[in-house]
């Protein structure tokens, strides 16, 4: 399981010209699911993706994790994490996760998620615009093996 997780000031994503989901301070987490991922890949890449440190603290410095930032996550499902680039010119989506499966733990990654902090979603399968601003910039690839 991965998440491509972006610091920003403020995101949102819209779908069909509807705005589904928004945030201020916080993350943009980009989250794609593979095959052999399970409820316990998800929760080991949640705990990652609240406790990693990429906020500043008093004195400016990367130690604050979104929780201690008073920040929200806007979760949108990416499929395309999952791809294989290593050959050719088009990417391989065999790694992939089958879609019910994928929905399942995109449902229960967001869901857990929300116990903790303010939450937004994407809509899983949906053709989604995103907007937002990356803070920093800082982006990381979070990664997480089942």
């Amino acid at each position: 399981m991965k998440a491509l997780i972006q610091r920003v000031s403020h995101a949102q994503v819209d779908v069909a010209g509807n705005t589904v989901g928004k945030i201020g301070p916080g993350l943009l987490v980009l989250l794609g699911v593979d095959r052999g991922d399970d409820k316990s890949t998800a929760d080991k890449l949640l705990h990652k993706v609240l406790h990693y440190r990429i906020f500043a603290d008093q004195e400016g410095r990367m130690n604050n994790n979104v929780q201690q930032a008073g920040g929200s996550l806007l979760v949108v499902s990416q499929f395309t994490l999952s791809a294989s680039t290593q050959k050719g010119m088009r990417p391989s989506f065999t790694s992939a996760a089958a879609p019910a499966l994928a929905e399942e733990l995109y449902q229960y990654f967001h869901t857990r998620a929300a116990l903790t902090l303010p939450i937004q979603t994407g809509e899983f399968g949906a053709d989604m615009q995103v907007s937002l601003c990356n803070d920093g910039p800082v982006t990381f690839m979070l990664e997480v093996a089942s």
